[in-house]
């Protein structure tokens, strides 16, 4: 099982006691996420690599019913999201990414935060909300943001180590050259260029995560910070980049939450507005 794939179970709760079980689906441009909630509550989680939209979705959701006993006809409501959204054929709506990634960021950090960094696979958004998770504004990745997830593993792969870890290299090397935070394919370019010249591949690592840093905090910039400050992601987990991040805009982002993958918190807001549709839909009936 690669990196992008893993599945988790709540063993303390039973679905088959609850009232309400919801589902939301995140299809990204790296990994597609299912998220169930029994009552309210995280139940399972399941994390595939993105293929093909609609076949990741269901794969996402078959690693979730396999490992639980549950059955598609049990969840009574799924909304869909990512930019693979529309084609989750068992989804009752489509949501976008900003207003899930609100919803599921403050239900997970708390009504304090007001600015969500959304850095993935493919994009990168800077979103600000209410209290009560209502995206009030957003600025979109553009030329500078855009892929930086994605190019982690290319670059990964250039300097023949695996994505886990060199985030920990980056942190141990205060030497680097500086690449360019224009284009990742350029950086790349400049980084092969460097290994063949002989330059130590830890001292590229920090040097392209420093790069990296610098295109988010561009768009950081741009969008503005409104504390609390939150990022969601699988570039959250970078730590390398997280901290030259907060180096470079100053300000320190909202601490991980224990038992949360922040990958997962854009699907898991997906679930949470499907449990709402589902009660306004009862209430309606």
């Amino acid at each position: 099982m690669s990196e992008h794939e893993y599945t988790s179970v709540n063993e303390k709760l039973d679905w088959k006691k609850a009232k309400v079980i919801t589902a939301g689906i995140d299809v990204g441009a790296v990994s597609s996420k299912a998220v169930i909630l029994v009552d309210g509550q995280p139940y399972a989680v399941a994390q595939v690599a993105t293929h093909a939209p609609k076949e990741s979705a269901l794969k996402a959701m078959n690693e979730v019913l396999s490992r639980t006993g549950l059955t598609q006809e049990k969840i009574q409501y799924t909304v869909s999201t990512g930019c693979g959204r529309t084609q989750v054929p068992f989804a009752q709506k489509t949501i976008s990414e900003i207003v899930c990634g609100a919803t599921g960021a403050v239900h997970v950090w708390g009504p304090s935060v007001r600015t969500v960094l959304d850095a993935g696979g493919q994009s990168c958004r800077v979103i600000h909300c209410t209290e009560k998770g209502k995206a009030t504004g957003f600025l979109w990745n553009d030329k500078c943001a855009a892929g930086i997830g994605r190019s982690m593993e290319a670059f990964a792969d250039l300097v023949k180590k695996e994505l886990k870890e060199i985030g920990d290299i980056a942190l141990r090397s205060d030497k680097f050259p500086k690449l360019s935070d224009f284009c990742s394919v350029y950086a790349q370019s400049e980084a092969l260029d460097l290994l063949r010249s002989n330059v130590p591949p830890d001292e590229l690592i920090a040097g392209y995560h420093q790069a990296m840093a610098r295109r988010i905090s561009t768009l950081v910039s741009r969008a503005g910070v409104k504390k609390d400050f939150v990022v969601i992601g699988g570039l959250a987990k970078n730590q390398a980049i997280m901290a030259a991040l907060e180096s470079r805009i100053k300000i320190n982002r909202l601490a991980p939450v224990a038992d949360w993958d922040p990958a997962v918190i854009v699907a898991f807001g997906a679930a949470l507005i499907a449990r709402a549709f589902f009660k306004e839909q009862k209430v309606a009936a």
